[in-house]
């Protein structure tokens, strides 16, 4: 039995990238039927695409978020700092997807903003080039930390995030996190939002902030890549969701099948990027 969500919200996937974890996205769009799903931006990785590498799992990612639309669910892509060459469709909307850059819904009478957070990155707005090649290290410590998780799988042992050692102990990166959350809801309170919801720096939260102005609540989808984990909204809540393992939902046929004309035009759309966009 699916799962029935008011809204889903995921970001920073990274289809086209070693370290997405697409057969674990796929399971999990498998096993809900939402009203609303938000993707909030760097969902298709076309800073890092490489022609040769698009697995049949990302593929299918693809696939089956159209699906969902020719079923009712309404998309909304936010384009993020990885997919930015979609901001040039902002606005653009085949059947129940859209493109935009932000989005403002009412959830029960309260305001909520979404949007990918890459504008408060100096590293990127001005040293693109740096940012491009820091996606690449990363990519390369994700498969690295993967092969090490292996063998420490085989001896009994926990799993270990090389990645997520590194940014606490650089006080850097602990500083950027802190400065990216407090941006977010000083002007999500300043603008009267109740809820603010972001991706880009893969930290999956939810906590409430108050300051003199007022209080809103800040939510962080977080990643695809290691912490595997979605917003959910369902009866006036939000919950935080984690990826199970044990989650076995196998992709029927028929769900990457019902695609009709005007989502056509949108897989047509992403995979004329994914053609054109290889390194």
């Amino acid at each position: 039995m699916k799962r029935k969500v008011d809204i889903v919200v995921l970001s920073d996937i990274h289809l086209g990238t070693y370290g997405c974890h697409a057969k674990e996205v796929l399971h999990y769009l498998n096993g809900i039927k939402p009203k609303k799903l938000i993707l909030n931006g760097d969902i298709i990785d076309m800073w890092q695409f490489r022609k040769r590498y698009f697995p049949k799992s990302h593929l299918q990612v693809i696939k089956k978020i159209i699906a969902l639309a020719t079923k009712g669910t309404r998309v909304y892509y936010i384009t993020g700092n990885h997919d930015e060459k979609l901001r040039k469709f902002s606005d653009t909307k085949m059947g129940n997807i859209q493109i935009l850059d932000k989005l403002i819904l009412n959830l029960d009478g309260k305001k909520a903003w979404f949007f990918h957070g890459d504008v408060f990155d100096a590293s990127i707005q001005h040293t693109k080039w740096i940012a491009k090649l820091g996606g690449w290290g990363y990519d390369i410590l994700i498969l690295l930390n993967r092969m090490i998780n292996t063998i420490l799988a085989k001896f009994g042992k926990e799993k270990y995030s090389l990645s997520k050692k590194i940014k606490n102990s650089v006080k850097g990166a602990i500083k950027f996190i802190s400065d990216f959350e407090n941006t977010a809801t000083e002007l999500a309170i300043e603008n009267g939002f109740d809820y603010v919801v972001c991706g880009h720096i893969h930290q999956p939260t939810i906590r409430e902030v108050k300051n003199a102005k007022g209080k809103c609540l800040y939510l962080n989808s977080g990643d695809w890549i290691e912490n595997l984990t979605a917003l959910e909204y369902r009866n006036e809540q939000w919950k935080l969701y984690s990826y199970d393992n044990t989650i076995k939902v196998l992709t029927k046929d028929s769900d990457l099948k019902e695609i009709n004309e005007e989502e056509e035009g949108f897989e047509s759309l992403i995979s004329a990027f994914i053609a054109t966009n290889s390194n």
